[in-house]
Order: structure tokens, then C-alpha cells, then sequence
């Protein structure tokens, strides 16, 4: 099949392309490096009337640590993510995330922007900017605004950005101290979207006590999820009394209605999701005590 027709721009500035968004109204599409929205508008799962091309805007692209924190520009590949020194140090979790998103080439054109823009419940990225409090900088002609990750995702595949917002970079907080982190996922074959999935972090004070602790779980879901109940549950325990089977468990317990579809039932996500984040838990705080 073929995408409908559609009308291309190709703005030079972040700006340019917000206008662009403002004047076209709902039938225009910000696209990066397409490879979530090519596949739909290719099956007409999707059909817009103008395309705004966002691959000539370096101002999007680059990585940069500011203090106690990392920006990452919207237009950043998952690969430049993925090879950055500065991210394995600061966001080891994002940096072992992507290594999970499709195959090598969706990696070299596919940017973390779109990933998060397009807010698959099944994406890593999401989960992991979800999971650690990241800040979703965005433009509109109105100006800038900063937006928390917990209120960023709305729905399935829906967002808090209006029609003419561009999202222009993501800021992840570092984490100090002992702490250790993982990711775990179930695909049916690696490149696939996951069926289950958890992203964990975990802090430990100078007693091996857990002093901060982040879980989320994605594919169970209309969005990527945060277990609060279980992670409020092991803050102030002691590493060595914490069953890694209980927190999946108690995270899993936190879900409301997860998916059903030929890809696994919602008992058997719900399975997955809880061995997930058992796996993810153990890895995270052997890292951490190793610290």
C-alpha cells in the first residue's frame, strides 16, 4: 500500500515548523525519523494533509549535562543515545533501554522525541522517562513550557501537546549515590514491541536500606505505568528482607485493565508484567549493593 497524498514541508527552524503546525490545524503531522508514523500512514492507519519535516533541525539534536541533570534533544537518534558516554554515566537506564527498540536501522533513524511523542504503550522510552521523572521541554508559537513525564502521557497514543506544539528536548535527572538499575522485557522476537515489560531503579542508603526506588511497566497498559503503591512499600527496608517475587506482585496488583489481544492474554500480561519487574528489581539492587 501507499500513504495518501499529503502536501511536504521541510522547515530550518523549530520555530518555522511550529507555525507551520499553527496554520495547517489538525490535518498537519510533525515527522522525525518516521519510523512509527511511515508504517501507519503507509497502511492508512493514519492520514494527514501536510507532513512537516523535522530532519534539517539541528537545534533538536545533541546531548548535554547540566548539573544534575542530562538534556537530550528531540531529534536525538536512539543509536547517538545509545553511543553517548554521557548518558551510560548519568541515565544508564535509558542507555540500556535502547538496545530493545526494533532492529539496528529503526535505531539509526528513530529519535527519542518521536518515540515519546508517539507515546506507544509498549515503548521503552516512554516507560523510562516515566520511570525517572523526566521533563518534556516543548514550543509553540505561544512559547515554551516544560512538561512533567506524569503528565505527559494521556491515552493510548494521545499526549498533553496541542496540535501547533513541537516537542524540543527531554531532561532526565541523575541519580547519585548507591543505586542500580534494569530493564527487563518479553517480546515474542527480539525487535518486536513487548507484550511486558519493566524499567527499575533503585537507590540504598549507607545501611543497605532502599531510600528511593522507581518502577514502571509498560505493554499492560493504554500508557506506560508507575507502581507508586510498590515502590512506596520498600522504601526504609533493608536490601537483604525485600523478596524481589513480592515487589513484582505487589506492582502488578497496582494494574487496572491491561490488554487483551492475539498476542497474549490479559492473565498472561499480567504474568509477564510481574516476572518483569521481579527480574528487573533483582538486577537493579544487586548493581546497587555493588556500588
Amino acid at each position: 500500500m501507499k500513504p495518501a497524498p499529503f502536501e511536504y514541508h521541510a522547515p530550518t527552524t523549530a520555530r518555522e515548523a511550529v507555525e507551520l503546525l499553527a496554520e495547517l490545524g489538525d490535518g498537519a503531522k510533525a515527522i522525525a525519523g518516521g519510523q512509527s508514523l511511515m508504517p501507519m500512514l503507509i497502511l492508512r492507519l493514519a492520514v494527514f494533509d501536510h507532513l512537516v519535516d523535522l530532519r534539517h533541525l539541528d537545534e533538536l539534536r545533541g546531548i548535554e549535562t547540566r548539573g544534575d541533570s542530562v538534556r537530550i534533544g528531540a531529534g536525538t537518534t536512539h543509536s547517538a543515545v545509545g553511543r553517548s558516554a554521557e548518558i551510560r554515566s548519568a541515565v544508564p537506564l535509558l542507555s540500556r533501554a535502547t538496545p530493545h527498540i526494533g532492529h539496528l536501522q529503526i535505531r539509526n533513524r528513530g529519535t527519542i522525541g518521536g518515540s515519546i511523542a508517539h507515546a506507544d504503550a509498549a515503548g521503552e522510552y516512554p516507560a523510562v522517562a516515566l520511570t525517572l521523572d523526566a521533563d518534556f521541554e516543548a514550543l509553540s508559537p505561544r512559547g515554551r513550557r516544560t512538561i512533567p513525564a506524569a503528565d505527559f502521557f494521556t491515552g493510548m497514543w494521545s499526549t498533553a501537546l496541542t496540535e501547533d506544539e513541537l516537542l524540543t528536548g527531554v531532561v532526565f535527572p541523575r541519580w547519585e549515590g548507591r543505586f542500580g538499575c534494569a530493564i527487563e522485557e518479553f517480546a515474542r522476537r527480539r525487535g518486536d514491541f513487548a507484550i511486558a515489560g519493566a524499567a527499575v531503579a533503585v537507590g540504598l542508603d549507607a545501611d543497605s536500606r532502599v531510600g528511593r526506588s522507581a518502577i514502571g511497566l509498560f505493554g499492560v497498559g493504554p500508557t506506560a505505568i508507575r507502581a507508586r503503591t510498590a515502590e512506596h512499600e520498600v522504601i526504609g527496608c533493608a536490601a537483604s528482607e525485600i523478596s524481589a517475587e513480592n515487589v513484582g506482585r505487589a506492582a502488578v496488583a497496582e494494574l487496572g485493565q491491561v490488554p487483551s489481544d492475539l498476542h497474549g492474554s490479559a492473565e498472561f500480561r499480567r504474568h509477564v508484567a510481574a516476572v518483569m519487574v521481579a527480574h528487573a528489581w533483582q538486577r537493579a539492587l544487586e548493581e546497587a549493593l555493588d556500588d
